[in-house]
């Protein structure tokens, strides 16, 4: 099994930075895809960014030049810069990962608890 534990959220003003932590553990052998989620009230959750293996990185239009996905071996990070308003949501960590060999190299996808990010003045 797999865990994901986030942090970093938080109330910050528009135009205000944070940056999310997100440390995975368990049976890994290795990991595919590392990335966030968000999901506002009332809303589906949409992906916002995630790193490949292989450091391609991907995001949704919306926050593209303002926040930064990286990953440092098992930690997934994102840097929320130029926060707006709109970015208000739970971010939920995401992990595509491959289990170790007790359970058979099977294919793993892990959430984290989700965190609150509050953009406001």
């Amino acid at each position: 099994q797999v865990q994901l534990v986030e942090s970093g959220g938080g109330l910050v003003q528009p135009g205000g930075s944070l940056r999310l932590s997100c440390a995975a553990s368990g049976n890994i052998f290795s990991i595919n895809r590392m990335g966030w989620y968000h999901q506002a009230p009332g809303k589906e959750r949409e992906l916002v960014a995630h790193i490949s293996s292989g450091g391609t990185e991907t995001y949704v239009d919306s926050v593209k030049g303002r926040f930064t996905i990286s990953r440092d071996k098992n930690t997934v990070y994102l840097q929320m810069n130029s926060l707006k308003p709109e970015d208000t949501a739970v971010y939920y960590c995401n992990v595509l990962a491959r289990l170790s060999a007790n359970y058979q190299y099977r294919y793993f996808e892990g959430w984290g608890q989700g965190t609150l990010v509050t953009v406001s003045s």
